[in-house]
């Protein structure tokens, strides 16, 4: 799973590939007492987490045999452009997978279940967190799913030549007393001919390795800068609020890493495609990448490295993140209330997501199977805890509210521009900010 501000705010990766299979709601089979059966649709955008779904459906049939669970994958990029079409003509799923920022307009409209009232008390321990995210007007309108927070995933062989410790790096703005980022991927950096980005004669037109990720990912990059420096990415009344002087000193330290010192990919090219560093990572090409539990899977997979996890790298106020969760949601509409309402329920129970965590694919927010998780990592050498301390520090607010996604439609290309160095840091961070707060009028 990957979630990038190229997508709009992919705080839950999104499935590059994946089959999607955009049936209705209403199957015409209905959940009865006559011994009818009923189809509950069940829709989520990530490839690598349906296979963990499909079997936790399996042990859910085992006990309720009159309902069957069609799961459907519908790729990020399509995700939010089918299902507010499929909800204005009453042929959305049953239930369906939602993110912080999405999930207030189907609420306040009516679209969704209380969960509050359908579910009640009566269910297994769930991650604090993610109920907050996804709690609006004293109710809850999503069965927590998973969550994840972020770290550092670092070449244990690239830190070690160029002596980095990937556990003590720290930010300051421009650089100032304390920083150790900027010189550790100095030290990183390397061209074609060996060169790091410390030596006079660095070509940085012909870099062979990259330092850090630097680029336009909201969740791994800059909403944490931001927050580290005192920023905020939204005012107590859900308006946009990054242009402020922490903000343009936190934008200009990472865009800076991008264009003056040349020690993270060009942004002509992160820009356009969030998962190039990821793939750079795997191949060797980035010493340092900054990113959440999502991206484990796809890197162990694919990386023929030695690599290792560290703590996200800290600012000025410390390590401060972007905690987020997924939600499963109801279809108040759906024609398999009953059904839905059961699902719902398995969905929020140990025994529903132990597949989540058995898999490998990401933290539970069932409490007691978030071990499961833990220990398939621990099987394959990966101490995944510092994404647990990471979501027990301190943490900064994920994107929220009924306009935010119709505000980042505004937003994101001035702040692309930022990142291109198109435009100044603080004129692009109002031009981003105004017409953000402008489509939320």
């Amino acid at each position: 799973m990957k979630r990038s501000l190229i997508k709009v705010f992919a705080l839950c990766a999104a499935a590059t590939v994946g089959l999607a299979a955009c049936s209705p709601a209403d199957s015409g089979k209905k959940s009865s007492g006559d011994g009818a059966k009923a189809t509950v649709t069940f829709r989520l955008w990530d490839n690598t987490a349906a296979p963990a779904y499909e079997k936790s459906f399996a042990e859910f049939k085992k006990q309720n045999k009159d309902i069957d669970v069609k799961v459907e994958v519908v790729p990020w990029d399509s995700y939010w452009k089918q299902l507010p079409l499929d909800v204005s003509a009453g042929q959305a799923p049953d239930i369906y997978w939602v993110n912080s920022s999405n999930f207030a307009l189907y609420a306040d409209a009516g679209n969704i279940m209380d969960i509050s009232k359908e579910l009640g008390d009566k269910h297994d321990r769930w991650q604090e967190s993610v109920v907050d995210l996804y709690t609006r007007n004293g109710k809850l309108w999503g069965v927590p799913q998973l969550w994840d927070s972020i770290a550092l995933f670092y070449n244990k062989d690239l830190v070690k030549e160029a002596s980095v410790d990937p556990t003590k790096l720290t930010w300051m703005p421009q650089a100032g007393t304390g920083d150790t980022l900027l010189a550790a991927t100095k030290s990183l950096t390397k061209d074609t001919q060996g060169r790091d980005a410390n030596d006079p004669h660095f070509d940085a037109n012909s870099t062979k390795v990259f330092g850090f990720n630097a680029q336009a990912d909201l969740q791994a990059i800059w909403l944490d800068f931001l927050a580290q420096n005192g920023g905020k990415l939204q005012d107590d009344d859900d308006k946009l609020s990054i242009a402020t002087p922490q903000g343009e000193a936190a934008f200009s330290y990472v865009v800076d890493m991008i264009n003056k010192h040349h020690v993270a990919p060009p942004a002509s090219e992160t820009n356009t495609k969030g998962d190039v560093t990821r793939d750079m990572f795997v191949r060797g090409e980035l010493a340092l990448y900054q990113s959440g539990p999502y991206s484990l899977k796809n890197i162990a997979e694919a990386a023929k490295i030695n690599w290792g996890l560290a703590p996200m790298v800290a600012g000025p106020e410390g390590r401060v993140g972007v905690v987020h969760g997924v939600a499963a949601v109801g279809n108040e509409k759906s024609k398999n209330r009953d059904a839905t309402i059961k699902v719902l329920s398995w969905l929020g129970s140990a025994d529903g997501q132990r597949a989540l965590g058995t898999e490998g694919v990401a933290f539970p927010a069932v409490k007691d199977v978030q071990k499961e998780f833990v220990t398939y990592w621990d099987k394959k050498g990966v101490d995944v805890s510092t994404f647990i301390d990471a979501a027990s520090g301190k943490t900064t607010p994920a994107p929220r509210g009924v306009g935010i996604n119709v505000a980042f439609d505004a937003f994101v290309p001035a702040l692309l521009d930022v990142f291109n160095s198109s435009i100044p840091v603080g004129e692009g961070l109002k031009k981003a900010q105004d017409a953000g707060n402008a489509a939320m009028k």
